[in-house]
């Protein structure tokens, strides 16, 4: 009985110790909830944006984004996107995603791949939510400092 209470001990150390990162924290459901339906971005703007060239999501150019179609389903965290622009290339993915109380938007592009073999995603902040509108902001480094990337979402 003593090994098992010390074996439970150590494990809850363990687990307490570990770090955080943005997949392992609980859900801000309410958050997602909101973000049920149709989007499309408005505008993707950062300092600079007309001498830097940003490559979203290893997609294609931020500008490319703009107008480009969000479907968000709240009750499985699934979607899908696509680029409309008749100046880019075409480009339509399924999605998954959540967003976690530390206000972490997460999303991964799956391309017809299922979501547990993609190991790459991308990580936003989530800012001035309201029943018509959000924002997904992404840090980049450019020269060395640490700009914010706006993506403004609409709903349709």
């Amino acid at each position: 009985m003593r090994k098992f209470f010390l074996f439970c001990l150590l494990s809850v150390a363990i687990v307490s110790c570990k770090s955080k990162s943005a997949t392992n924290t609980l859900l801000d459901k309410k958050t997602e909830v909101a973000m049920k339906g149709n989007w499309t971005i408005g505008s993707v703007t950062y300092p600079g944006s007309d001498y830097i060239k940003v490559t979203s999501f290893d997609i294609a150019d931020s500008k490319c984004f703009v107008g480009s179609n969000w479907h968000f389903i709240s009750n499985n965290n699934k979607g899908d996107m696509a680029l409309t622009s008749s100046k880019c290339t075409a480009f339509s993915s399924s999605i998954t995603w959540f967003v976690n109380r530390e206000n972490q938007f997460v999303l991964k592009i799956l391309n017809d791949t299922k979501s547990k073999k993609v190991l790459d995603g991308y990580v936003l902040g989530v800012a001035n939510q309201t029943e018509t509108s959000f924002q997904l902001i992404d840090k980049i480094n450019v020269g060395g400092k640490i700009v914010d990337v706006v993506y403004q979402f609409n709903k349709n």
